[in-house]
């Protein structure tokens, strides 16, 4: 997992509550589990004006207009800024695949669905809880400013505005140390591959009958 430490980004403002994860990534889309490949597909039935399917060629598809994120404004966008309850619905880790595929780094909003939130961590993107007010003030800004871009500094855990205002958000010291470094749940325990490769050579050693191929 990409280490996380300072993210400057254009914001796109998703500006609705309950967004669930069928809209970030529609159920035909579950069958692949590379974990790339779904950037295409994020916020599908919102972003195309037909249905689309898994292997589509996208370039030839009907486009929304009026759907931000294909405001050219908002190309390149690093972070996104929701209401609250984002990430409801069913438990698709899809869901933060495909926004991480597409480049989101920073998710922020005033709630998250709880499952989606954890998945976040697992897969190096920083959701950030702040307050309604905040988020309010921040949606406002945006619409008066096109390319309206945020500086998430993780290590000092603050957020600067274009004006240098700052607004401190909280994140569990651990997964802030994974994010940090890097760890997703297979690099921390790859942190004791000596330990687990002695554990297997002595384990084998007293116990050989379980390691007999008995094809």
């Amino acid at each position: 997992m990409e280490a996380f430490k300072t993210v400057k980004g254009v914001v796109l403002p998703i500006d609705r509550s309950n967004v669930d994860t069928d809209a970030i990534i529609p159920k035909q889309y579950l069958k692949s589990v590379a974990r790339s490949g779904f950037g295409a597909n994020l916020f599908d039935e919102w972003r195309y004006l037909d249905h689309g399917e898994p292997g589509q060629e996208h370039s030839n598809r009907p486009i929304n207009s009026a759907f931000i994120l294909n405001e050219k404004r908002y190309t390149g966008a690093e972070v996104l800024l929701a209401r609250s309850n984002f990430g409801c619905g069913s438990s698709r880790e899809h869901a933060v695949w495909a926004l991480h595929d597409y480049g989101i780094k920073v998710i922020i909003a005033s709630s998250f669905a709880d499952i989606f939130f954890n998945n976040c961590f697992k897969n190096g993107l920083l959701p950030l809880v702040l307050s309604e007010d905040i988020i309010d003030v921040l949606f406002e800004s945006i619409k008066d400013e096109p390319g309206y871009m945020l500086e998430v500094d993780l290590e000092s855990q603050t957020i600067i505005t274009p004006d240098g205002t700052q607004h401190s958000f909280d994140i569990e010291s651990f997964r802030k140390y994974c994010l940090i470094n890097g760890f997703d749940d297979i690099d921390l325990t790859l942190r004791h591959k000596k330990d687990i490769s002695e554990f297997e050579a002595t384990h084998k050693q007293r116990m050989p009958w379980l390691f007999e191929d008995i094809s």
